[in-house]
């Protein structure tokens, strides 16, 4: 397992084994959001991820649920996708299997990304959030995918709301091992 270090409420913006996520954001929030995703911690959630992002999946997906001094969540390739009807993003998931929870004892801090799943601890997909401030109350209860390591003022300024009135896409996403 991976031990996030910690600088008060904050994970350690430290380049681990990776791969890294990146993904292009744009819309209100314009930048370059780098996560070092963690397959030692969550295994099969890393590999779910990097495959939708290689196949171009996340490409035009939407933060569909942003709330502030909370999270950023976005990932429904099915129903979030920026160019079409965006009413129901949140609601889907990718044609990949839901991945059985992968809970690890690495803390929700500011700039964690996490799985988001319904109330079925086993139900996580293709979504994912991005912690802008600490939520312990999510520790052991979500599992933990990575960590932003750049562009967390990126993230800062993704536009907020539940769906936010314009929402903010992640435009392009790519791997790098």
């Amino acid at each position: 397992m991976v031990a996030i270090a910690q600088s008060g409420t904050e994970a350690d913006a430290t380049d681990g084994p990776g791969p890294n996520l990146v993904i292009e954001v744009a819309g209100q929030a314009n930048g370059r959001v780098v996560i070092d995703l963690m397959p030692d911690v969550a295994p099969r959630h890393v590999e779910q991820i990097t495959a939708l992002a290689k196949s171009g999946a996340y490409d035009g997906v939407v933060f569909h649920r942003v709330i502030d001094g909370f999270m950023a969540q976005t990932g429904d390739v099915q129903f979030g996708k920026a160019d079409g009807n965006t009413s129901m993003a949140g609601m889907g998931g990718s044609d990949l299997p839901d991945l059985p929870a992968e809970f690890s004892a690495t803390p929700y801090l500011r700039g964690i990304v996490g799985m988001a799943r319904s109330q079925d601890p086993d139900s996580a997909n293709s979504q994912f959030f991005i912690m802008f401030a600490p939520g312990e109350f999510l520790n052991g209860q979500y599992t933990v995918v990575g960590h932003v390591i750049a562009g967390m003022d990126v993230v800062d300024a993704i536009q907020r709301g539940e769906p936010p009135a314009t929402p903010d896409r992640m435009e392009k996403v790519t791997v790098e091992d």
